[in-house]
């Protein structure tokens, strides 16, 4: 710990990852001494106020910026940023959860439980300065997400969905802690500060490329983003709707704050070329691919890496500009997801069995409500204006075109209109197509009302009023990129006199 603090702001500044936690085991311990019928409602009632405990926590922590544990963890507006995006998605994911879990028959205790650990290392990639702690932070949320997305046992899809994404995602990993070993051997440092400052002192050598290069492929794995795309429609059918909602969302998120900081605040050499070809084949492929989906998870799992190319636009823009785009357009599509899946999820009943288009004929008619949200939703979707979704594509093809990416911003376009054809095919479907087959539609719970009352809020509040949430994420951003590196050097040279004394 950093000797010039007080006793306990180290864990001041990892509150969140204590308190969640707390709660997983909580939820563990819990679960084989409660009754099956009992644990659904008072496991998921523990893990909501897991969730709401979390953000406090994050409010606590926000009141305590700076270093901590000898300047592996960075406490600023970014990291609060990202602590409050994932912890409000998994708040919205156990709302979904109730209803589904008890349609699908099963047992609630070790998934509540596994959502908040995913938490824990998602939380700690977002604050975390030192490569291999965001290496640690990447595995704790990749074991958990591996086991829920198999969650439905007696499903033969979703077992392999859970057993690629492991083996898939075991190999990203490996990729990414080469490139971690690589920066070591170019920079001596895996402080993020100390390689920006080694980066930036002289000729950057050969072996920082190929670091960089390895790492991209370990993070572009887990935002899915082209050409390491290729397990996402595979898991997203396999796995449980609602978790489909949180893969794309909170873990991504997660990862899109390391390469913020790898590539921003580090500075790290090559990016660009590597950037501008993975946008453009997330953007072509994710949306020329949904075209002809007729499975709706499989359509957004599309929509999904077609969205990582729209973020990755901006990575390539200047960093000023491109970092506050990044994260608005995270939050935005983080609410619309989710809100989309929860209806999703919904829809699918007993063995999700109705997830196909087809199966959404006549929803207007049959649930409006649901009907009415999907839409709002899938419009957000594709960028159409008083949503989130337009504002968050307006800032990231305004960030380019103002970096000079005219042909990155005019592909960007093109796709986005092709979005829109398989966005507007669900909603033709719902109201203009008389339903082949009866496909009953359950009453909406109260809890699942809460959970697309707030992403439907989220989503229309960045559509009408964005400036507040603009003006954050841009001071944010901001002090990513203003980083304090001659401190945070003087902070590891005092750091390391008390701890090789010890």
């Amino acid at each position: 710990m950093n000797p010039t603090l007080p006793v306990g702001a180290d864990y001041v500044r990892i509150l969140p990852e204590i308190v969640l936690s707390i709660f997983g085991m909580a939820i563990m311990v819990l679960d084989p001494l409660v009754d099956e019928k009992k644990s659904q409602q008072l496991l998921g009632g523990l893990g909501l106020i897991g969730t709401l405990a979390g953000l406090v926590s994050t409010w606590i922590m926000a009141q305590s910026p700076g270093f901590a544990f000898w300047n592996m963890v960075q406490v600023d507006g970014f990291s609060v940023f990202f602590h409050v995006l994932v912890i409000a998605i998994a708040l919205v994911l156990i709302l979904t959860s109730y209803e589904y879990m008890a349609v699908q028959q099963l047992r609630a205790g070790e998934y509540y439980g596994l959502i908040l650990f995913g938490l824990v290392g998602m939380c700690l990639m977002s604050s975390a300065v030192e490569l291999v702690l965001i290496f640690i932070s990447l595995e704790i949320s990749s074991i958990s997400t591996y086991i829920l997305a198999g969650f439905r046992r007696r499903s033969a899809t979703s077992s392999e969905s859970s057993l690629k994404y492991f083996l898939l995602g075991s190999f990203a990993t490996a990729f990414f802690l080469y490139g971690v070993a690589m920066m070591f051997g170019a920079t001596g440092s895996t402080n993020i500060d100390a390689i920006s400052a080694a980066l930036n002192s002289g000729k950057v050598p050969l072996l920082a490329y190929v670091a960089m290069a390895l790492m991209f492929v370990g993070l572009g794995f887990k935002v899915a983003a082209a050409p390491f795309h290729i397990w996402t429609p595979d898991v997203y059918e396999g796995a449980p709707a609602p978790v489909v909602g949180f893969m794309s969302t909170a873990p991504k998120a997660a990862a899109f704050a390391v390469l913020l900081r790898i590539i921003f605040e580090a500075n790290a050499p090559g990016r660009f070329w590597l950037i501008w070809l993975s946008a453009v084949l997330s953007m072509t492929l994710g949306n020329v691919a949904a075209l002809v989906q007729d499975n709706v998870k499989r359509l957004l799992a599309y929509s999904s890496i077609a969205h990582a190319g729209y973020i990755l636009v901006a990575f390539a823009a200047k960093p000023e500009l491109g970092a506050p785009a990044v994260m608005f357009y995270t939050a935005a599509y983080a609410a619309m997801n989710v809100g989309a899946f929860a209806v999703v999820s919904h829809l699918a009943n007993e063995n999700e069995r109705y997830v196909t288009l087809e199966n959404y004929a006549g929803l207007g008619r049959s649930s409006p409500i649901l009907a009415g949200t999907l839409t709002i939703f899938l419009i957000s979707l594709i960028g159409i204006p008083i949503t989130g979704g337009f504002f968050a594509k307006f800032y990231v093809f305004s960030a380019a075109l103002q970096s000079n990416l005219v042909w990155l911003t005019i592909i960007g376009v093109i796709n986005s209109a092709i979005g829109a054809y398989y966005y507007l095919k669900i909603i033709v479907v719902m109201y203009m197509r008389e339903a082949r087959e009866e496909v009953p539609v359950l009453p909406i719970p109260l809890a699942l009302r809460a959970a697309l009352a707030l992403t439907l809020a989220a989503t229309v509040y960045l559509g009408v009023v964005p400036g507040r949430m603009l003006t954050f994420v841009q001071q944010s951003a901001q002090q990513l990129l203003q980083a304090e590196h001659t401190s945070a050097r003087e902070q590891v040279g005092n750091a390391a006199v008390p701890r090789a004394t010890q």
